[in-house]
């Protein structure tokens, strides 16, 4: 009886501090969003700025461009990117059931990967009027129907009978991403030496050409896919349970696979194509939160955004400051310090994954 006393207590005091770790989380994202407004190798401070704010004081032309051209573009972009990358990763472990699930499993990264090549080495033969209006945003438009076209193919190919097989899609994904990566390694044999460096820097992920044009265009989609993921919290709890169990229950099984696949596409695609390949938000943020809270998807995919946010727009501003004035790839970042933790969590999980 003692035992069967202690597990609700257990469980309301899990799900108490979750709820409670919307304000943490909600806290730490804004001063991480002031500490990376305030730093920056041009030495323009936000805490210099803002009395000129408050007092309505004129800013100097750098300061102006710094702030509101450089920085503030960069960290709508790093916040919509980092909640996209984690709260896709929190959806897909829930739909696999695996804590080492990553939103790659849906073919997306490697279709943008393969999209964002293809614009790079063969961007340049097409028409110069076409190149001289839509030059510039070529390679993120690539990427992202890159992303979309795999993941429509690894859905047809998973999808029999009206039913969404989750175990043929994680097969077909590893397929797509071995032939994604041998068109890639074509690709590479024919590029030139400025298309290699290209192609580098891109896997590589940065924050670097953040603009207001990038921030327009990724955010209606990322808001638009993180809306609709935050509304499959129940049937994500009910999966874990089992399909079988989540159908008797009341849960439209396939229609919730249907929905968290496309969102899933849509934010990882959108984050991918302006930013590049940015690696374990998606896995890390997720499974940090499930250890500290629990694994109820109603607050875990608002706690994922939050912490994912925060994560990104730390890894960049270390990005920034590390080797100033010039920049790390933020990739390269993320995964100094998330491959470390990747490695506990596969340690930790050595049953589930069968290792």
């Amino acid at each position: 009886m003692a035992v069967t006393a202690d597990i609700p207590n257990n469980v309301k005091s899990r799900a108490s501090f979750a709820r409670q770790l919307h304000i943490l989380l909600g806290l730490g994202l804004l001063v991480t969003c002031l500490f990376s407004l305030t730093t920056g190798p041009t030495g323009v401070s936000l805490l210099e700025v803002l009395p000129k704010l408050l007092s309505r004081t004129p800013l100097s032309k750098l300061e102006q461009v710094v702030l509101f051209d450089i920085r503030l573009p960069r960290l709508a972009l790093g916040i919509a990117i980092g909640a996209a990358l984690a709260v896709s990763g929190a959806v897909m472990q829930g739909l696999f059931r695996n804590p080492l699930a990553d939103p790659g499993i849906v073919g997306v990264s490697s279709g943008a990967g393969l999209g964002a090549i293809l614009a790079i080495v063969l961007g340049g033969l097409l028409p110069a009027s076409f190149l001289a209006i839509f030059g510039q945003y070529l390679v993120a438009v690539s990427a992202f129907l890159g992303g979309w076209l795999s993941t429509i193919i690894l859905y047809k190919v998973a999808t029999r009978s009206g039913r969404t097989s989750i175990a043929t899609m994680l097969l077909a994904g590893i397929a797509m991403g071995a032939l994604a990566g041998a068109v890639s390694g074509i690709m590479t044999y024919i590029a030139t030496d400025d298309q290699l460096r290209d192609m580098t820097f891109w896997g590589m992920g940065s924050l670097a050409g953040a603009n207001w044009t990038k921030v327009m265009a990724a955010f209606p989609i990322i808001l638009a896919c993180l809306g609709t993921s935050f509304c499959l919290g129940r049937g994500l709890n009910a999966i874990a349970l089992g399909e079988a169990t989540a159908g008797h229950i009341g849960i439209r099984v396939q229609r919730m696979k249907n929905i968290a696949i496309l969102c899933v596409a849509g934010a990882t695609g959108a984050s991918v194509a302006v930013s590049g390949g940015i690696g374990f938000i998606g896995i890390v943020a997720p499974h940090l939160l499930r250890l500290m809270s629990g694994p109820d998807h109603r607050t875990l995919l608002i706690n994922s955004a939050l912490l994912g946010a925060i994560l990104l727009i730390l890894a960049d501003t270390i990005s920034r400051q590390i080797v100033a004035p010039a920049e790390l790839p933020i990739g390269i970042i993320t995964a100094v310090l998330g491959a470390p933790i990747f490695l506990w969590i596969l340690l930790r999980q050595r049953s589930v994954v069968d290792l």
